[in-house]
């Protein structure tokens, strides 16, 4: 129902829902209403969870590794409309209350079947729109973040540990990637939640940037992972005063979220090398969305480097279309 962002001749598990890369979202554009009510899961799912917890209570009893549950967000809907005049993309995101077991209770079981006989993914995502499958099978929502590094014009490539859960474990990613936690990213003024924070709380905790580096931080589209069912936000951010040598030196001295990934790869933040990498990495080794992700940071650069002419995007085109024909691909 959904069509699939293609790269490099590879059709990924990812809709770009909104954004095509040649301008960003204005944060006063994005409007995040919470309601505090959680979701209600049928009774067969219901049960479900409660295994999960009951699973992870007695791991924690027995003092081995476990997953530690907290209080999330789910999303209820995601509307997309244009300005009257200007035809700027405004976004909706409506959310209510979930947590970290109910984000497992479904996305570790798409494929279970259920006494009816159809699983998850076959009863609410296939042969219906997937973006309107109810809120509780949307238990997640990721901020997905490319990095660039000002100082030496590199691409950061993250790739997430395989002690982190899910199935996205030992695979490529964005930069940074941070699931929204009604802990860290719902204000206790009543304030609205703010994509673009929680942006900044990714790099910040994953990659140790902080705010004192002036990063600038750019939503450029959201998007639907259809292999694990999960919303996901997509920023580019630029430090113009940092470069490999300096975040690695960083890294060494800690991170607050060192654990999540395992391995990073620094790239020449320019088409050939950027969709050179994503090609020569099996196409397996990749989280369905961050290619996506990659793409429309390379897009925004060109635009920008041709003085903000959308065309700037074809640069883009041009070295994909060479780098698929040079490989075969």
């Amino acid at each position: 129902m959904r069509d699939r962002f293609t790269v490099v001749g590879r059709a990924t598990g990812c809709h770009l829902f909104e954004g095509d890369g040649t301008r960003p979202i204005d944060e006063e554009n994005v409007h995040v209403k919470y309601t505090p009510r959680r979701v209600e899961f049928p009774e067969e799912i219901a049960g479900w969870r409660r295994a999960i917890e009951v699973e992870e209570e007695r791991k924690e009893a027995a003092g081995l590794p476990h997953r530690w549950n907290n209080a999330r967000f789910a999303v209820e809907r995601v509307v997309v409309t244009r300005t009257h005049l200007a035809e700027v993309p405004v976004v909706s995101l409506t959310l209510r209350d979930a947590d970290y077991f109910d984000f497992l209770t479904t996305s570790l079981n798409l494929d279970r079947r259920q006494r009816n006989g159809r699983t998850l993914r076959e009863q609410y995502l296939e042969g219906r729109d997937p973006a309107d499958a109810p809120s509780w099978m949307n238990c997640s929502f990721g901020i997905n973040v490319a990095l660039e590094t000002g100082k030496d014009g590199k691409m950061l490539f993250s790739r997430r540990s395989a002690l982190v859960a899910g199935p996205n474990s030992a695979r490529w990613n964005s930069s940074a990637n941070e699931g929204m936690a009604q802990q860290h990213d719902l204000p206790g003024d009543g304030g609205p939640v703010s994509l673009h924070a929680v942006a900044r709380r990714a790099i910040y905790e994953e990659l140790a940037v902080h705010d004192g580096d002036r990063t600038r931080v750019e939503l450029l589209g959201f998007g639907l992972d259809l292999v694990n069912h999960q919303w996901a936000a997509f920023f580019r951010a630029v430090a113009p005063g940092l470069d490999e040598a300096a975040l690695r030196l960083r890294w060494t001295r800690g991170v607050t979220d060192k654990w999540e990934h395992d391995r990073f790869e620094f790239v020449d933040a320019n088409p050939e090398s950027v969709l050179g990498f994503i090609a020569d990495e099996p196409e397996g080794r990749w989280t369905p969305c961050a290619p996506t992700l990659f793409y429309l940071a390379l897009v925004r650069g060109a635009v920008e480097r041709a003085g903000g002419d959308p065309s700037g995007r074809f640069a883009v085109e041009e070295a994909e279309q060479e780098i698929v024909s040079a490989r075969s691909l």
